[in-house]
Parts: structure tokens; C-alpha cells; sequence
């Protein structure tokens, strides 16, 4: 079993910057797809970001140009870097992987393992 844990969330000022890290205990394979999903309070989980082992990228029009999603393949860690941030980004959000697939997903339907999120709170 694949255990995710987010690191970095926090509560910032608009306009300012977070990095989210989240390492997986272990790779169940040299090719997966993983991606952020949040979730604000009385909403549905929303996909952020995606990206895979040959490094593709996606993501949803409201953080294109603000948010960028990165992996680090020498300390297995995936990234969400977050610039420009908004009261309407405040949410938790939760890292989520699934192994021997490549390609770009922002459904959680397309993932098989989830952290327990890290809370990101914006105010203006």
C-alpha cells in the first residue's frame, strides 16, 4: 500500500506564496500519474493539477499561470508551487497518485491513492 503525506500548507496574505510537497512512501512503479486535488468547505473536490512520469502537465483554467506542478525524481517528491494566491484558493488539498499509467487526469475517479491533505487558507 502506497501512503501519500502533503507538507506546506499554511495561511497566507493574498497575493502571496505557498509550496505544497508530497512524498510517497514508495513507487509502485517507474510510470504513474499523480496530481493535487482540493476542497473547500461545502464544496465537491475540485482537480488542481496533474502530472506524469514523463513530466506532462494539467491544469484547471482558474490556476493556469499562478500554480506550477513539478516532481523531483531525486527525493521522490511531487510540488505545487502556488503564486498569486486567492481568498478563493483557501481549501485542503490532497496529493493523489496511481501507478503503470501515464497521461493527464484532473478526476479523482483516475487515482487509486490519496494522502490526508494539507490546509491552505488565503486572506484578503
Amino acid at each position: 500500500q502506497v501512503q501519500l503525506v502533503e507538507s506546506g500548507g499554511g495561511s497566507v496574505q493574498a497575493g502571496g506564496s505557498l509550496r505544497l510537497s508530497c512524498a510517497p512512501s514508495h513507487y509502485a512503479s517507474s510510470t504513474y500519474l499523480m496530481a493535487w486535488f482540493r476542497q473547500a468547505p461545502g464544496k465537491e473536490r475540485e482537480g488542481v493539477a496533474s502530472y506524469d512520469s514523463v513530466g506532462r502537465t494539467l491544469y484547471t483554467k482558474s490556476v493556469k499561470g499562478r500554480f506550477t506542478i513539478s516532481g523531483d525524481s531525486v527525493n521522490n517528491t511531487l510540488y505545487l508551487q502556488m503564486d498569486s494566491l486567492k481568498p478563493d484558493d483557501t481549501a485542503m488539498y490532497f496529493c493523489a497518485a496511481t501507478f503503470g499509467t501515464l497521461g493527464s487526469s484532473l478526476s479523482a475517479g483516475s487515482y487509486n491513492y490519496w494522502g490526508h491533505g494539507t490546509q491552505v487558507t488565503v486572506s484578503s
